[in-house]
């Protein structure tokens, strides 16, 4: 026998450890997964916001109980995968399309709950035609607009949102303002046009303002309720594989660069003869 080995003999010693639980006690539920998502694995980055986002929208569907009147429309890059996740009626989307798509769903079943959920690839590039004129003519969705400021699908590269100095896979040197132009500031931009409603600009990345986004999302979705426009929730989420940052250095990121040109907040609210329905 390998002096390694040892053999033990007589009875096993009995370790005085607190018990896990006792069966009269009973126990506070402070948190369950949304019965609205799909009882799946993510597949995303770790430390990636996509996957916060999605339960934060399927939250605020099962607190309104309205899980059989909604409708997402997801289009091409890591939004693209929603549906996977999310266990509602679902519809894909050519890149950029979304807002054009969801417009039908919309005009053709008005009692639905409509949105979409866009990168910033989709949305503020080949698709920002699309959206603008959804909002101009005041198609009565929610847009869900996550903003890394990358391509993050297709490995990185430059978006309209890039920061300046930003490295990425087509702007290796950083975004030169003066070469490519400045970032696109989506919520801004939309919110100048009179069919929107409601726009805001929230993060996910520490524990207030994950809170903070929810109240927004639901109150984008309440907000459907009486057909005064579009609402637009921007959400500043991290990119942590295309940043090359590990996630606690990916959320740091977002409050010491990307709010200096996405500052969070709300840019245009309802005002209150808007909300009498409420």
């Amino acid at each position: 026998m390998s002096t390694d080995q040892h053999v033990l003999t007589g009875p096993l010693p009995v370790l005085n450890l607190p018990a896990c639980h006792k069966e009269e006690e009973e126990y506070e539920m402070v948190y369950h997964k949304p019965a609205t998502m799909v009882d799946a694995p993510m597949h995303y980055c770790p430390g990636c916001a996509h996957s916060l986002v999605h339960k934060l929208i399927m939250e605020v569907v099962e607190e309104l109980d309205i899980q059989e009147k909604t409708v997402g429309v997801a289009p091409v890059g890591c939004s693209v995968f929603a549906y996977d996740y999310m266990d509602i009626d679902m519809q894909e989307a050519a890149h950029g399309r979304a807002c054009a798509v969801a417009t039908g769903i919309k005009r053709l079943m008005p009692e639905k709950y409509v949105f979409t959920y866009q990168g910033d690839g989709d949305l503020a590039a080949i698709g920002i035609a699309e959206t603008l004129h959804a909002i101009n003519r005041g198609e009565n969705i929610l847009i869900v607009f996550v903003n890394n400021a990358v391509y993050g699908m297709t490995s990185g590269q430059m978006a309209p949102t890039t920061l300046p100095g930003m490295h990425t896979t087509t702007s290796p040197d950083g975004r030169d303002v003066s070469y490519y132009g400045a970032p696109i500031k989506v919520s801004e931009l939309m919110s100048n046009l009179p069919g929107s409603f409601y726009v805001t600009r929230q993060a996910v990345n520490n524990p207030n303002a994950v809170r903070r986004t929810k109240k927004a999302l639901l109150n984008a979705f309440k907000y459907q309720q009486v057909h005064k426009g579009t609402c637009l929730v921007e959400i500043i989420g991290n990119c942590p594989s295309n940043w090359k940052m590990t996630p606690v250095e990916a959320s740091k990121f977002i409050d010491e660069e990307m709010i200096k040109t996405f500052p969070l907040g709300d840019i245009k609210i309802p005002n209150a003869e808007d909300l009498k329905i409420f």
